[in-house]
């Protein structure tokens, strides 16, 4: 079953082009490396995917369980079980984690019909994978991303996909700013979540969170296409060898 199907998508960002023809496929089960140079388009990819009205889609097609995602505001694209954690999250003053946590939660219960969960439910179940993720208790109590480093604010990313579940979750540097420990901490997650229902795209600019999850393919994006795609054994030769013998082969 195919989760995502992107096809020959072109993208501007303030009429500037930025895609060029990307091409992508993930099928349930599948957990895809995206891994490119600064100013490739890997964040731009996964911005026009979650539906952000700064990238303009000028050419091709994509589609989500069959879904057409530009026929799809952004909060249905959610409601379907998309979810995208952003390479920068932003802070919400006033706001707690668990407040966000479960109006969420019941946003998308809502959307797939389902009776919302009873607080006393929620909050024991937001607390055990709070504590997977190594937060503790009062962490749930605390403004969103208010006083955060960036390693626990990617903390806090990973714990909303572990709450809503999605069926396609798109990672834009899940793993810039976490020291060994939390990367461990954070792979541990993503893993738990890996099952033949749901598809994961991991945007990455370094192979120490493929090491620990290993991804079916790795596909590497320059000048807003995709030039090359292979195991994870890519990861490393990137590694070892960077970008410029691509560039040069592509330009």
């Amino acid at each position: 079953m195919n989760i995502l199907e992107v096809r020959d998508l072109h993208v501007s960002v303030m009429h500037k082009p930025v895609l060029r023809g990307v091409d992508l496929v993930l099928h349930g089960g599948g957990i895809h490396a995206i891994m490119g140079p600064n100013g490739s388009g890997k964040s731009t990819l996964a911005h026009v995917l979650a539906g952000r009205d700064d990238a303009q889609v000028t050419a091709g097609t994509m589609l989500y369980q069959g879904m057409d995602v530009l026929a799809m505001t952004p909060e249905i694209r959610a409601g379907a079980g998309m979810f995208l954690a952003f390479q920068n999250p932003v802070e919400i003053p006033g706001v707690s984690n668990v407040r966000l946590l479960k109006e969420a939660s019941n946003a998308h219960r809502r959307y797939l019909q389902l009776p919302e969960m009873d607080a006393m439910t929620f909050r024991s179940q937001l607390q055990d994978r709070a504590r997977r993720l190594g937060l503790a208790d009062d962490w749930l109590l605390r403004a969103v991303n208010v006083g955060f480093s960036g390693g626990e604010k990617k903390r806090n990313e990973l714990l909303q996909m572990l709450v809503l579940e999605p069926h396609l979750a798109i990672l834009d540097e899940i793993d810039s700013g976490l020291d060994i420990d939390a990367l461990t901490t954070v792979a541990e997650g993503i893993n738990s979540l890996r099952d033949a229902q749901r598809a994961m795209l991991l945007i990455t600019h370094y192979p120490r969170l493929l090491d620990l999850v290993v991804p079916d393919k790795v596909h590497v994006l320059i000048g807003g296409r995709i030039v090359l795609t292979g195991g994870p054994e890519l990861a490393g030769q990137l590694e070892a060898r960077g970008y410029g013998w691509l560039a040069e082969e592509h330009s």
